[in-house]
């Protein structure tokens, strides 16, 4: 396929996958692989985020392991500002704060080095797709516990039907792609 031009914007959703069935029965998982296979579409969606945020003055970018980390890592050096990894416990060294939260079916908890949010950092949250926002609203709590002001949650990705905007609100969400299911 011959390269689109410089000035040629590309519709990312040509590039978002719809698995059913997948990881269970009912479920429409929206894979980002064939994103990430296209460094056309990849930077693309990370130019938009960048633009997205402009005049937000982000000092830090925060996100939840694994695919998170994906647009979050290219997102954090387009700005110039640290990455603050988000993982499930006892992947960080040294001293870590947690938060626990909630699932449909149990609780998770999530793990941040105590120091890697200064009082008053102005904090980014980045993940792939907000669902039900159960899992960023816990990153969000924990930047915020820790004295960040968390200035947006960006997203590749939102089903807006799941209301994981409602959840993260008031905070500013940030998304490029919508899929009402």
């Amino acid at each position: 396929m011959p390269s689109p031009s410089p000035l040629a914007r590309l519709d990312l959703r040509d590039f978002i996958g719809a698995v059913p069935d997948f990881p269970k029965r009912g479920v429409l998982f929206r894979d980002i692989t064939p994103l990430l296979a296209s460094p056309e579409a990849f930077a693309q969606a990370i130019d938009q985020l960048a633009e997205q945020v402009r005049g937000k003055q982000v000092g830090r970018i925060v996100a939840a392991e694994a695919r998170g980390f994906l647009l979050a890592a290219p997102l954090a050096l387009k700005l110039r500002v640290p990455l603050v990894p988000i993982r499930k416990p006892g992947k960080l060294p040294g001293r870590t704060v947690s938060h626990s939260y909630h699932l449909e079916y149990g609780t998770d908890t999530l793990e941040m080095l105590a120091d890697a949010v200064p009082s008053g950092a102005r904090i980014l949250v980045v993940d792939d797709l907000l669902a039900t926002g159960g899992t960023v609203d816990a990153c969000c709590r924990m930047v915020e516990e820790a004295g960040g002001v968390v200035v947006g949650c960006a997203f590749l990705i939102e089903l807006v039907g799941l209301g994981g905007a409602d959840k993260l609100a008031p905070r500013d969400v940030i998304r490029l792609i919508q899929y009402e299911e």
